[in-house]
């Protein structure tokens, strides 16, 4: 059988549905050739614009292809791509799982949409592994939805309510990847820490985390997807600070570090509290290397808010940044609030990008001179360490392996290592 085409739009987990959409279409025998499945996103209105662009550029490229959108744009909008000329149907994401709904032979004119109310969705669909024939480390899905409204956020709705994976499926697909060679697993989700309220016996996701490390002790290393800082207990704390094949590489969902934005956001911490677990992280494991989200110019925004968000990258020592300029989304109750002047937005997020940045690279400069262990990328010339820092190695070595190196150096924002003996 042929395989589709396919789009991944946004995040990690899009990425992971878009290989395991491909193996399900492939275990249900049905011939993906003639397809192009681009799997949406809608976090922001750029996000939007850029599915659309590339359902326009894929069928500019295929004439004689299909093109199938699915994903949160798609589930939240699907009027909007159906009524665009290049789009044969419209699946939503709880559909997308049932692959005769990427059976076309249709006989209207008109694409077909087949978009299902995802809040009244209450369990996760039966997920494959998430394999990757090009890339290193495998992702597997834990969870899905949000049971949280931040305003500026419109994925719950198209994601739905918060559903958690059960451990066992959870530990089978990790087996199963390590069978296949993977030394490497990512555990992904919307809301990572929001892991398991809905399963028998509400298991937390530290819980989940000990059950995984236990029954697949031949994994060498577990990451964490984006975490939510209020939603880290005592056990996961503990875990992360502590358990070695859990990577040293915490990504926070902070979007601000001003309080007043962050209560308008309907965040649920301070920054008090943001800066005071990341103290609490390092002090327990100093190699600990922190990411997080930051949206600039959310509105009502100040210089003296945008000051603060500024000013918390050094005080979480960000070196992983993921810098949003704002955009209002339809449907969310911050579009509604006072607007930043746009070429303020692209400002800030310019001086956040940079002061990143240039705390990156002192993190850099203190690496060299450490001896780091590399998961060498598909690529066999570079790979990353457990603290996500990225390595180019002095010559090239088996693909997917886990290799000890030395840092000896640094071209511009590339540390170089050289395989030790």
């Amino acid at each position: 059988m042929n395989a589709p085409e396919m789009i991944s739009m946004g995040c990690r987990l899009n990425i992971a549905e878009s290989e395991t959409l491909r193996q399900n279409l492939a275990a249900s025998n049905i011939d993906g050739g003639n397809l192009v499945i681009v799997n949406s996103c809608a976090v922001t209105n750029e996000a939007v614009r850029q599915t659309r662009q590339a359902i326009r550029r894929a069928k500019k490229q295929n004439p004689e292809k299909d093109i199938i959108v699915t994903g949160c744009a798609a589930q939240i909008d699907p009027g909007m791509f159906a009524d665009m000329p290049e789009t044969s149907a419209v699946v939503g994401n709880s559909d997308k799982y049932d692959a005769a709904n990427f059976k076309l032979g249709l006989q209207s004119n008109r694409p077909d949409i087949r978009v299902s109310d995802i809040m009244q969705i209450r369990e996760t669909a039966p997920h494959m592994v998430s394999a990757f024939a090009d890339r290193s480390r495998a992702f597997v899905e834990i969870q899905n939805g949000c049971d949280h409204r931040c305003t500026f956020c419109i994925i719950p709705y198209g994601r739905g309510n918060s559903r958690s994976v059960p451990a066992g499926e959870v530990v089978n697909q990790v087996r199963a990847l390590v069978d296949q060679g993977f030394q490497e697993v990512v555990l992904t989700g919307v809301d990572v820490t929001s892991y398991g309220p809905d399963l028998p016996g509400e298991p937390t996701l530290g819980m989940l985390i000990e059950r995984v490390l236990k029954l697949v002790p031949e994994l060498p290393r577990l990451r964490l997807s984006s975490l939510d800082g209020i939603e880290i207990d005592d056990r996961l704390f503990d875990l992360i600070t502590g358990e070695p094949r859990l990577m040293p590489h915490v990504h926070l969902s902070l979007q601000s570090g001003d309080n007043m934005i962050l209560k308008r956001m309907k965040r649920r911490h301070s920054r008090e509290q943001a800066i005071a677990l990341v103290e609490r992280l390092k002090a327990k494991r100093p190699e600990i290397a922190i990411g997080a989200d930051i949206i600039a110019g959310f509105p009502t925004e100040e210089e003296s808010m945008f000051a603060n968000s500024l000013a918390i990258i050094d005080e979480c020592d960000i070196v992983h940044g993921h810098i949003f300029p704002y955009s209002p989304k339809l449907g969310t109750p911050a579009a509604k609030m006072p607007q930043v002047d746009g070429q303020f937005i692209r400002k800030r997020a310019k001086i956040l990008r940079d002061r990143v940045e240039r705390r990156a690279a002192d993190w850099r400069r203190s690496l060299v001179g450490t001896r780091q262990n590399l998961l060498i990328e598909m690529s066999g010339d570079a790979g990353y360490a457990e603290n996500f820092a990225r390595v180019q190695i002095d010559q090239p070595i088996g693909k997917g392996r886990i290799v000890p190196v030395d840092i000896v150096g640094l071209q511009q924002k590339q540390l170089i290592g050289r395989v030790t003996a």
